[in-house]
């Protein structure tokens, strides 16, 4: 007997709807790819897809997602990153499509991260483990 074909989610654009759907990140734009006009002085959540693994004996996908934080300022981008990181954790026990988010665990914190492609930018950068079965 084969196993039925496991579909994984796209884990960025989960992400990317759960985030830009918090009451504390609003005014912040949310999405896994950069608008034409970004400076880097916007305030923005980048989400990416770093890796991770599939654990095919207890079917579990253990995605790590990088979110690159940008604000005007430092105070401003620290402030968004602190939001988006309490926000993110709140995605435990959610359903997107076919998949359910299990558990949610911080890799690596908000930490500064100049961005030397945008010279005004202010960015902190996070990765979290995200805990994915099939629904």
């Amino acid at each position: 007997m084969t196993e039925p074909l496991v579909i994984f989610p796209d884990v960025e654009r989960l992400v990317v709807e759960h985030l830009k759907n918090r009451p504390e990140l609003t005014g912040v734009l949310v999405d896994n790819r950069t608008p034409p006009d970004f400076d880097g002085t916007q305030k923005a959540v980048l989400v990416s897809r770093a890796g991770g693994v599939w654990v095919e004996d207890i079917h579990l996908d253990q995605p790590l997602v990088d979110l690159e934080v940008y604000g005007p300022d430092k105070p401003t981008a620290h402030t968004v990153a602190t939001a988006a990181r309490t926000a993110l954790f709140t995605v435990r026990g959610t359903t997107f499509g076919t998949a359910c988010v299990t558990d949610v665990s911080e890799v690596d914190g908000p930490r500064w991260l100049p961005d030397y492609l945008h010279a005004a930018a202010s960015r902190y950068l996070s990765t979290v483990r995200l805990s994915i079965r099939p629904a």
